[in-house]
């Protein structure tokens, strides 16, 4: 028989990666809780010292809360740690949290986060006759989390935000300048973030990983498109421009072009370490060889985007969504709730089981995708500047493309028509 702790008390912890709007998270849950009678614990480092049996946090009161809402970053601080690794990692995280009378526990995070705290509740039922209620807040950058369709993860419109005013200096600079920047941004396997950005910020192209449909990205593919568009401004009068890259473009490259890089990390048997790879320096250095073989001497800054968005203070959006969930976290819990994660639909609190959400194979939460067919993708790909399918009947314009490298006509179509359907692919 499954038994309901007596406690008054609720946890919360925070995993992954940081995002603009824990510290609100976490402040509402906090002010929800108290005025309902709990006593509220701040669990740091995430499961990380749980699943070595150990409570380390901080009991938390409405003064401590009451402005951090405002602040970037997290007054718990944040970790990868995974439990779910050990059926002996999970039981220390029960045995702690049971040992210091927490009967609810609140885990904001991405999926990694929610799948650990569905564990740990299981393994609580399962091994121990003991439900310890928990709630997943939902929680990542990277936007990539499966709710419905429209619905952000919090912190996505911050760091889409800051994105945008660092993306619009840099595209002044590139004009200044004139000269070229290749900026990856994060966002794990899918294009949301480098979306957002390039959509908001007027970028010459964005390149994602779900244009690919899922088939092997080759690097050769990527330089020329790349390249394609440096020499179509350059064809327009202009010789500057920004192009945006997502991350997950090289989770999805060809083996046999990972194995040709150079000055990469790797492990102990050869591999390379895709974790320690500079995506915008190979990027650059492949783009600098290609423009130069083709007569085109055009200066290329690399920079990686991602690190400066996480912690940044959130905007009014993400604040008030994040306040929301909280508060809203903590109700479906005092009403009886229990592994599930909490969505705002349509103005009401809508909590979706954590099965529902779970591949029922493999027990992990699906990742959404940018879709290629939707509107917000196709209106921004409309305004990107790139050789597009309907440039392979503009002979005028690729005439005036192939001038501006050491390519007749004939050379510059066999050499990028497979990019627009006029040529076979060479891979």
């Amino acid at each position: 028989m499954i038994s309901e702790p007596s406690s008054d008390k609720i946890g919360i912890l925070v995993g992954g990666g940081p995002a603009p709007g824990i510290n609100s998270v976490i402040h509402s849950a906090t002010i929800e809780a108290i005025n309902n009678g709990l006593k509220v614990v701040g669990i740091y480092d995430g499961f990380k010292h749980l699943m070595h049996g150990e409570m380390v946090g901080r009991p938390l009161t409405i003064s401590d809360v009451s402005r951090i809402h405002l602040d970037g970053g997290s007054i718990l601080r944040t970790s990868r740690a995974n439990p779910t690794k050990s059926e002996e990692s999970l039981g220390k995280c029960v045995h702690a949290l049971i040992d210091a009378g927490v009967a609810y526990l609140v885990a904001i995070g991405g999926d990694d986060t929610a799948y650990s705290a569905y564990r740990v509740a299981r393994y609580a039922e399962e091994h121990m006759g003991v439900r310890i209620k928990t709630v997943h807040v939902p929680k990542t950058i990277d936007n990539d989390l499966p709710l419905p369709e429209g619905i952000p993860t919090f912190g996505f419109e911050t760091a889409r935000e800051l994105g945008t005013r660092i993306v619009m200096n840099l595209m002044e600079d590139a004009l200044t300048g004139l000269r070229w920047f290749l900026v990856v941004t994060q966002g794990r396997k899918t294009g949301h973030l480098a979306l957002g950005v390039g959509k908001s910020s007027g970028a010459t192209l964005t390149l994602i990983p779900e244009e690919w449909g899922g088939r092997e990205i080759r690097l050769q593919e990527v330089t020329d498109i790349l390249a394609a568009s440096v020499i179509k401004r350059l064809a327009e009068g202009k010789s500057y421009g920004l192009a945006l890259v997502a991350e997950g473009i090289m989770e999805q490259l060809a083996h046999a072009d990972l194995e040709t890089l150079d000055n990469v990390e790797r492990d102990a048997h050869g591999h390379i370490r895709l974790a320690e790879i500079n995506t915008a320096d190979i990027l650059k250095r492949a783009l600098r060889k290609q423009l130069l073989e083709l007569g085109v001497d055009m200066g290329v800054v690399s920079k990686d985007l991602g690190y400066e968005l996480r912690c940044a203070d959130p905007i009014a959006f993400d604040i008030d969504y994040t306040r929301s969930l909280g508060e809203a976290a903590v109700d479906f819990l005092l009403e009886g709730g229990s592994n599930a994660t909490i969505t705002l639909q349509q103005n009401q609190v809508v909590p979706i089981p954590l099965e529902k959400m779970m591949d029922p194979n493999t027990g992990r939460t699906e990742v959404r995708v940018v879709k290629i067919d939707s509107f917000t993708y196709q209106s921004a790909y409309k305004f990107m500047i790139r050789l597009k399918p309907q440039d392979a009947e503009n002979g005028m314009l690729l005439a005036r493309m192939a001038t501006q490298t050491n390519l007749s006509l004939e050379g510059f179509k066999a050499r990028f028509g497979y990019l627009i359907g006029i040529a076979p692919r060479p891979f």
